[in-house]
């Protein structure tokens, strides 16, 4: 990869906090938005399935610096960003276009009844919690990877792999999280 001159990574390494700051605080302010008349129903199936592959092409990236691959890990790193990019891209058009769903609603009321309560006991905690790790540690998950890549860009490689080993495995979590959280929730969607 090519160096950066300072000045650029200063910019850059600006531009990293902005970007941390600013998508969960638009996704925050986007959820507020509804547009009527879109029918985006069917995108947490792809969203989830983004996440799925994801998580596979971390994996082989994981695999590929092993073995010393590096344009290949390069290649594959930067795929799963722009994987990532594009679920958040869907994520917030579902979410802007479609009504909330809760787990364990399946008459759609919007409201756990005791018998919907009953169906799904304590599964309904689990859910919660994978939910909830799963949407904090993707927000802290964006610098933790941006700037991890940065390293790499500047060759700090030193730098890189000490970030790497906080940034992988919360990015995999995120990844696979993603998937189980769509699985659990999908018996419930209108």
């Amino acid at each position: 990869m090519e160096s950066l001159d300072q000045s650029k990574v200063a910019k850059v390494r600006k531009l990293i906090i902005a970007v941390s700051i600013a998508v969960p605080a638009v996704v925050a302010v986007l959820f507020k938005v509804k547009l009527e008349g879109f029918d985006f129903s069917y995108l947490p199936t792809y969203y989830a399935g983004i996440n799925g592959v994801t998580a596979i092409v971390l994996i082989g990236a994981l695999a590929a610096i092993k073995m010393k691959k590096i344009e290949v890990h390069r290649m594959l790193i930067r795929f799963a960003l722009l994987l990532s990019l594009l679920f958040l891209v869907l994520y917030v058009l579902y979410h802007m276009t479609s009504d909330p769903t809760m787990y364990g609603d399946s008459n759609h009321d919007n409201k756990i009844d005791l018998l919907e309560s009953t169906r799904i006991g304590g599964t309904s905690i689990i859910y919660y919690f994978i939910l909830i790790s799963h949407i904090l540690l993707s927000v802290g998950v964006i610098p933790l990877v941006l700037f991890t890549y940065l390293f790499a860009w500047q060759g700090d490689y030193v730098r890189h792999k000490k970030w790497t080993r906080f940034a992988f495995p919360l990015w995999l979590y995120v990844a696979v999280t993603g998937v189980v959280v769509y699985f659990m929730i999908a018996p419930f969607y209108a």
